[in-house]
């Protein structure tokens, strides 16, 4: 593989912002993994964000980008699946597998697509010093010939329409928007664009907790809500805590904390037992990512309820990281329901992926 952009790349970041910014080029939030496609000839790579290749667990995104990517490129974009009308965040995760076989049945089963939204190199120009407004006109026309599972990500510098967009593509399972300056060049892993998200609420059960990494401090809180037939599911944590709060959360936790003899009674219980994990998103599933990852933690008497502050629900569970807010000791655990939580109004990813781009003017 010769070209002017060699792999690895980390990709262009974005920094939070609490309101959408004006004047600037604006796309939806893809809820999928961050990729950069290398193609010379045959050859193709898929980088990641943390700059490992990913390339043998999509093998139909490589042979996609060989039918619809031009022959010598360096794109940046995502790799989603869509479920039905929904991105499927889930269905991703399952490809992080070491057996190429179950890959390729996945492949198959529950095929990836690849939406563009940057060009880093076209043949043998190094886009990256350009503006984005160029290197956007470009892959509008590297790519008008591209059909499904290539995509051309949907954009405007509308700032109304961008608002629209904020509030419908939720429903497609899509996390905000992304806002980029016209004249910005490609820096890759600094945060130059902007990312808006929505922020809302929920008051959830904590019914255990993980040590910090360090040691002996708090790591994460363990989250919870009853789903209809009155069970306790886990869904997601809260981690991001200063250490001084970390030491604070093990004198707070201290009085709710379960010995192993009483763990029979935890709703969680039964983690341990691998088929439990086929129906239920338990806290000691392995994770994808790390395999060495020490996911074990510690169970607490499901009486703590907290309120957080989270941005996306990917089906039953939180997608990012939720943020503590306080502690509602008002509040009575078995309230903590998932029909406190606003479910944003449906809306067809087709419609999303299938509306005609526009270059920026």
């Amino acid at each position: 593989m010769q070209l002017p952009v060699m792999p690895p790349v980390a990709p262009m970041l974005a920094k939070s912002a609490k309101k959408i910014p004006s004047g600037m080029h604006y796309e939806g939030k893809w809820d999928g993994f961050r990729s950069i496609i290398f193609r010379d000839g045959d050859e193709v790579e898929i980088g990641s964000r943390n700059e490992r290749p990913m390339t043998r667990y999509f093998p139909e995104v490589v042979e996609a980008a060989r039918e619809h990517l031009p022959p010598r490129c360096v794109v940046d974009g995502e790799i989603i699946i869509v479920t039905g009308d929904h991105l499927d965040f889930e269905r991703l995760l399952d490809r992080i597998h070491p057996a190429d076989s179950r890959v390729r049945e996945l492949a198959e089963r529950t095929p990836a697509s690849f939406l563009a939204f940057d060009l880093l190199a076209l043949g043998d120009v190094n886009s990256m010093e350009h503006p984005f407004e160029q290197r956007r006109e470009a892959l509008v026309g590297a790519l008008a010939d591209a059909g499904p599972p290539v995509h051309l990500a949907q954009a405007t510098t509308d700032e109304t329409e961008a608002r629209r967009w904020f509030d419908q593509f939720e429903g497609a399972g899509l996390d905000g928007l992304i806002a980029k300056g016209l004249n910005d060049p490609y820096r890759p892993g600094e945060r130059t664009l902007v990312k808006v998200k929505h922020d809302r609420t929920a008051d959830c059960v904590v019914a255990g907790f993980r040590w910090h990494k360090s040691g002996g401090v708090v790591g994460s809180l363990l989250l919870g809500l009853y789903d209809d037939a009155g069970t306790l599911q886990f869904i997601g944590v809260s981690s991001a805590f200063p250490m001084k709060r970390r030491a604070e959360l093990v004198e707070e936790l201290a009085p709710y904390r379960m010995d192993a003899g009483a763990l029979a009674e935890h709703p969680w219980a039964d983690w341990a037992r691998a088929e439990a994990h086929e129906g239920a998103r338990l806290p000691g599933n392995q994770s994808r990512w790390n395999a060495g990852k020490d996911l074990s933690w510690e169970p607490l008497r499901p009486e703590l309820v907290v309120e957080v502050a989270y941005d996306h629900m990917q089906g039953t569970r939180l997608r990012h990281t939720a943020q503590f807010r306080r502690w509602r000791t008002d509040r009575d655990p078995k309230s903590c329901t998932y029909e406190q939580l606003e479910e944003p109004v449906s809306y067809d990813i087709a419609q999303v992926l299938g509306t005609q781009p526009t270059s920026t003017e």
